[in-house]
C-alpha cells in the first residue's frame, strides 16, 4: 500500500518529479563517465607497466632504494637456478606465463661521428621474452602491442628511445620522421667565403655529394661506455636497429635496450653473469598475490643465501599509484558536490509535496495512520526517485559511453609524447555502477526523511484545516 501511494503521489506532479529525476540522471551519468574514464587510465597504465616489467619482480632486498648507483653490487646470482626453480613449481607453473631477467646499467652512448654523447640508462633483456610479454592484454586497452625489434637482430644490436635518436644525431640514419635537425650547425658558419674559394668548395661539396649518393647507406652506430663492477669501464659498439617511444619524455631520452648478454658482457665482462630482477608474468591479475606469496616461499628454499624480494608492479612504479589515488580523489570529491546537488533538490522537492498535501496528510492521520506511516510515505517517494534517477543515469551513462568511444578521440597524457585514444569504460565497471547508484539512491531517501519527519509531526486539526 505504501509503495503504491508513493507512486501515484510522484505521478500527480509529473513535472517536478521528472525535474528531480533528471538532475539525479544527470549527476549519476557525470559520475559514471568520469569513473569511466578513470578506469580506461588505470587499466591502460596497468597494461604498460605489466607488459614492460611483469606483474612481479625478484630483486634484492635493497636494489629499489640503493641500486641505482651501483646494480653490480646488489645483482641476483644464480639466476637461472631460480627461473627452473619458477618455472618446474606445479602451483607457479599454472600462473606464471612469462618469467625473464633484465639487467639495468649506467652508461655514456656516444655517436662520435657527429661529436656528441650523452649519460644513458642501459637495459638488458630477453628478446623473446619481451614480445611474449607485450601480448598481454587481460583488460582489452585500446592501445596496440609493438613488436620488440631485439628479437633476431644481432648481438650488437640495439634499441634507443627517439630522445636518444634525436640527442644522437641519429634520426637520418634510422629514418625517423619528425625529428628536426639543430640549427646550431647552421648558427656556426660564420661570415661568407671569398668568392673564388667558395667556387672550389662548391664542386668539392658536389662530388662529396655524389660519392655519398653512390655509397651504401651508413648504418646508425653508437659507442656505449658503461662501468665495469671493478670500476674498470667496457665499451661496446652498437648497430641501432630502431627507436621506440618510450612513453615520457624524461625516459626516452635516456633509454637504450640491448640484448642481456650484451649488458652481462659491459657489466661484469668475464666474471659471472647476474641481473638486477626477474621479470614475473602471471596469466591474470588477480593471481598476483598468490603468486607472490608462493614466490616469497620458493625463494626462501632456493636461494637462501641471498636477501630476496618480490615487489608488485604498483610498488615499483610509484607513479602508478599517486595517478590511482589522484582520480579517486577526484571521483570523491565529484561525488560529493553531486551528492549535496541531489540532497538538496530532493529535500525541495518532498518539502514541496509535503506543504501541497498538509489536508491529506491530516485526512490521513485522521483515519488512524500512524506519524511512522507518514514518514515511511515520504520516504518511499525520496527512494523511488533515488531508484529512477539511478537507473535512468546508468543506462544514460551507458550509451554515452558508447558513443564516444567510437567517435576516436585521442589524449596527450601528461608527459607523454604520442597521444592516446580517449575511451571511457563503464560497461564491466559493475562496482563502480552499483556502488554510485547505490549511494545516490540512499542520498534520495535521506534527503526525504526530514521532510517526512516534519509532516508526520502535523497537528491532525492544524493539517486538517490547512488552506
Amino acid at each position: 500500500m505504501t509503495l503504491s501511494l508513493a507512486v501515484r503521489n510522484l505521478l500527480r506532479n509529473r513535472r517536478r518529479s521528472v525535474a528531480t529525476l533528471l538532475a539525479l540522471a544527470v549527476g549519476i551519468s557525470s559520475l559514471l563517465l568520469f569513473g569511466g574514464y578513470s578506469a580506461d587510465i588505470r587499466y591502460g597504465m596497468m597494461t604498460g607497466y605489466v607488459r614492460s616489467g611483469g606483474h612481479l619482480q625478484v630483486q634484492h632486498r635493497d636494489y629499489f632504494l640503493y641500486g641505482s648507483g651501483n646494480p653490480t653490487a646488489y645483482a641476483i646470482r644464480d639466476y637461472d637456478r631460480i627461473i627452473a626453480a619458477i618455472r618446474n613449481d606445479p602451483e607457479l607453473s599454472r600462473m606464471v606465463t612469462v618469467v625473464s631477467p633484465t639487467l639495468l646499467f649506467g652508461g655514456i652512448a656516444g655517436n662520435y661521428d657527429a661529436g656528441v654523447s650523452r649519460t644513458v640508462i642501459g637495459t638488458g633483456l630477453v628478446a623473446t621474452d619481451v614480445n611474449r610479454m607485450r601480448a598481454w592484454n587481460e583488460f582489452d586497452v585500446a592501445v596496440p602491442s609493438l613488436r620488440f625489434a631485439l628479437e633476431g637482430a644481432p648481438a650488437d644490436a640495439a634499441i634507443v628511445g627517439i630522445g636518444v635518436a634525436r640527442v644522437l644525431l641519429l634520426c637520418e640514419a634510422i629514418g625517423l620522421s619528425n625529428c628536426p635537425r639543430p640549427a646550431v650547425e647552421a648558427a656556426a658558419k660564420g661570415p661568407a667565403l671569398p668568392a673564388d674559394i667558395a667556387a672550389l668548395s662548391a664542386v668539392e661539396e658536389k662530388a662529396d655529394r655524389k660519392a655519398k649518393a653512390a655509397a651504401p647507406p651508413a648504418r646508425a652506430r653508437i659507442e656505449l661506455l658503461a662501468g665495469h663492477g671493478r670500476g674498470t669501464p667496457n665499451v661496446a659498439a652498437l648497430q641501432v636497429v630502431a627507436a621506440e617511444d618510450q612513453g615520457l619524455k624524461e625516459l626516452d631520452e635516456v633509454s637504450v635496450i640491448v640484448h642481456l648478454k650484451q649488458a652481462q658482457q659491459l657489466v661484469f665482462s668475464r666474471s659471472a653473469p647476474k641481473a638486477t630482477s626477474l621479470m614475473i608474468q602471471v596469466a591474470r591479475t588477480a593471481q598476483m598475490p598468490k603468486a607472490a606469496a608462493r614466490l616469497r616461499t620458493l625463494l626462501a628454499e632456493v636461494a637462501p643465501d641471498q636477501t630476496l624480494a618480490v615487489l608488485d608492479f604498483a610498488t615499483l612504479n610509484p607513479f602508478y599509484v599517486q595517478t590511482m589515488d589522484l582520480f579517486d580523489t577526484i571521483f570523491g570529491f565529484i561525488f560529493v558536490l553531486i551528492g549535496g546537488i541531489v540532497l538538496f533538490t530532493v529535500s525541495n522537492t518532498m518539502n514541496a509535496a509535503v506543504t501541497e498535501r498538509t489536508n491529506e496528510i491530516g485526512t490521513l492521520r485522521s483515519i488512524g495512520l500512524r506519524q511512522a506511516g507518514i514518514r515511511r510515505l515520504f520516504v518511499m517517494e525520496g527512494f523511488l526517485l533515488g531508484a529512477t534517477g539511478a537507473v535512468v543515469g546508468v543506462s544514460s551513462a551507458l550509451l554515452l559511453s558508447v558513443a564516444i568511444n567510437r567517435m576516436g578521440l585521442t589524449w596527450l597524457p601528461p608527459g607523454g609524447s604520442e597521444p592516446l585514444p580517449l575511451t571511457v569504460r563503464v560497461w564491466g565497471e559493475t562496482a563502480m555502477m552499483a556502488g554510485t547508484a547505490f549511494g545516490m539512491v540512499l542520498i534520495g531517501a535521506v534527503s526525504a526523511w526530514w521532510p517526512a519527519y516534519r509532516a508526520a509531526r502535523l497537528k491532525i486539526v492544524d493539517a486538517l484545516r490547512h488552506a
